[in-house]
């Protein structure tokens, strides 16, 4: 398998952010993903995540997106990672640490002294993921009241400049 390269994340990338999106999801058992009713801001992410000051990175190979991760500030030198997905074929390819460590070196660079992220209470393999990058499940968990009938845990990594 040809290595997946990282670049900017662009609105036209939304067809394969929902696909990749809705295959991980589609793992875990009651994970569904209603683009139009609950994640709309999928069809045109780069933009959402610009309005918000942050940031979207997209890993291809062939053509397709493999994989994505963001960063946005959330306030207080803290900055959130989101939407990190890397698919089934990828994973153990290491482009899920490349990924983390794109978003978490801009955020870094941009003043972060905290970072943050949710995640599915049944992602457990993205758990011990995070875990391995240095970040710590703490506070409390909090539910989306979505069709997945999510529930997240919430995870967080100080940073030092």
């Amino acid at each position: 398998m040809k290595p997946a390269s990282i670049r900017a994340g662009r609105d036209a990338d939304a067809d394969g952010f929902i696909a990749l999106i809705g295959a991980c999801w589609a793992e875990y058992p009651g994970c569904v993903m209603d683009v139009d009713a609950e994640v709309p801001e999928l069809r045109a992410l780069a933009n959402h995540l610009r309005e918000k000051d942050g940031a979207l990175w997209t890993a291809e190979a062939d053509g397709s997106v493999v994989g994505t991760v963001a960063t946005y500030p959330e306030g207080s030198g803290t900055w959130a990672i989101s939407r990190m997905y890397v698919d089934r074929a990828h994973r153990g390819s290491r482009l899920a640490d490349r990924l983390l460590d794109t978003a978490e070196t801009h955020a870094i660079a941009a003043g972060a002294t905290r970072l943050t992220l949710w995640s599915d209470t049944r992602f457990e393999r993205a758990h011990r993921f995070y875990e391995r990058h240095g970040y710590v499940r703490s506070g409390p968990t909090r539910a989306l009241n979505d069709l997945s009938n999510t529930i997240e845990f919430h995870f967080a990594k100080p940073v030092s400049c």
